[in-house]
């Protein structure tokens, strides 16, 4: 596994851009932290982690068309949102080019962007990783969820989910349907 890890490492290295691979290397380590936490596998949330951008090369247009290329059925709202595209590209990417044959770890990169209701531990870790992990600009709101996420992962995925939809709709951007019944499943649940 630690091979496999140094190779594809050293491939996203040569091609993401650097801002997007020293990204994906804070997730990566995050995603392990969180699995120690909440006891999930920590190679298979490194693995994740370290795939879960694998897609998001190039211009979104051009990441739609790698999709339509490979038969990648894309929903109306990745048509109209094409930065949500490059999860499940990435995940294809995961499979077919980095030889991962674990469903679990190829579901948590198809969800990292929208989330979904009933996520795995495997899952939310991703997702939450994404947000929270140590390069991401400060935003309002990313403290708190960095401290509530080693106390309870869904709140913290509740107040992930309902910041990412509030900045969306407050900037006048589309709303993925997937993210508000992340929000809504995840908001509900820790009433």
């Amino acid at each position: 596994m630690k091979e496999a890890f140094i190779d594809i490492r050293k491939q996203l290295e040569k091609k993401l851009k650097k801002d997007r691979f020293e990204h994906t290397i804070g997730v990566m380590y995050t995603a392990a932290s969180l699995a120690m936490r909440y006891h999930e596998d920590i190679d298979d949330a490194m693995m994740a982690g370290l795939l879960h951008d694998c897609g998001k090369y190039g211009s979104a247009q051009e990441q739609v068309e790698r999709c339509q290329k490979h038969g990648i059925p894309l929903t109306q709202s990745e048509l109209e949102m094409p930065a949500l595209v490059h999860a499940k590209l990435g995940a294809y990417f995961a499979e077919k080019e980095y030889g991962v044959t674990n469903k679990g770890v190829l579901s948590a990169i198809t969800w990292h962007t929208t989330g979904r209701p009933e996520m795995t531990m495997l899952e939310k870790i991703i997702y939450i990783a994404d947000y929270i992990e140590p390069n991401r600009k400060i935003i309002p709101g990313l403290q708190e969820i960095r401290e509530t996420v080693f106390v309870d992962i869904d709140h913290a995925i509740c107040l992930c989910a309902g910041n990412t939809v509030n900045y969306l709709r407050k900037n006048g951007k589309p709303v993925d349907p997937m993210s508000i019944e992340t929000y809504q499943y995840y908001s509900d649940k820790g009433e």
